[in-house]
């Protein structure tokens, strides 16, 4: 029975699973849960001696408590959760073990270091982007509301490690757009059945808002250009929930 139980989520990760899971070998298993990819994910996962578990895609949510309920079928005591486009360096790896020998947590705060269009980035809001991804199997669950973003739920307290994650995050401009553009869809529905309804003036207020928090107050202005840029698309982003948000009120109409 392993102590420590490694988890990926996958669909079409073959770039990205090997070097992932190389990385998870401190662990004593690795479970990868795939959402049926049609690449060769699943056939990497095994070649690199992790155990695979396939099941239809619901939402993330779902997705990783079916892997907490399978580790702990599999009698496991601590689930690190860790995407595959993530990677885990041994410092990491050491305090992992470090904490959970102490057992005093129902879960650990991970920062993450997060390199976009292969920049760190250390402003805007993306770091230390905090993520409770280390949980004590049976002391842990997701927050079925919170579908995207999810939110875990602990029965106990939460600890914060000093290490971090490091994360390929958005490798070029054309992946960002996209993911916003999901983002901003899924945000979009979650104010309209919270029963928000923007005022004429919102469309200015809430971008501009948007892009002082992320430039000035989380800094991004010490990225200079890379930070002005991410801060001026995450507010066009939050102009355009916002005109998606009176979309779905019209349609109510």
């Amino acid at each position: 029975m392993p102590e420590l139980l490694a988890v990926v989520l996958t669909y079409n990760e073959r770039e990205h699973i090997t070097a992932c899971l190389e990385t998870l070998r401190f662990a004593d298993a690795s479970l990868v849960v795939d959402s049926f990819s049609t690449d060769d994910t699943v056939a990497l996962a095994q070649q690199s001696g992790a155990q695979v578990l396939q099941r239809v895609f619901d939402h993330y949510a779902g997705q990783r408590d079916a892997a907490l309920a399978a580790a702990q079928a599999a009698g496991a005591a601590w689930v690190l959760f860790v995407d595959a486009d993530e990677r885990v360096p041994p410092a990491l790896a050491a305090e992992v073990r470090q904490v959970i020998a102490q057992g005093d947590c129902a879960g650990w705060r991970i920062p993450r270091h997060n390199y976009i269009f292969g920049r760190l980035t250390r402003g805007a809001g993306w770091y230390p982007d905090y993520q409770t991804r280390l949980l004590r199997v049976g002391a842990a669950r997701y927050d079925p509301a919170r579908q995207v973003h999810e939110t875990v739920l602990l029965d106990g307290p939460a600890g914060t490690l000093t290490q971090p994650f490091i994360h390929h995050n958005y490798r070029d401009v054309a992946q960002f757009i996209a993911k916003q553009r999901r983002y901003v869809q899924y945000d979009a529905h979650i104010l309209h059945q919270q029963g928000i309804r923007p005022k004429p003036y919102t469309y200015l207020t809430q971008p501009l808002r948007h892009f002082y928090w992320r430039f000035v107050t989380l800094g991004g202005y010490r990225d200079g250009l890379h930070g002005l840029r991410l801060s001026l698309w995450m507010a066009w982003y939050e102009y355009r929930k916002y005109q998606l948000l009176r979309g779905l009120l019209n349609a109510d109409r």
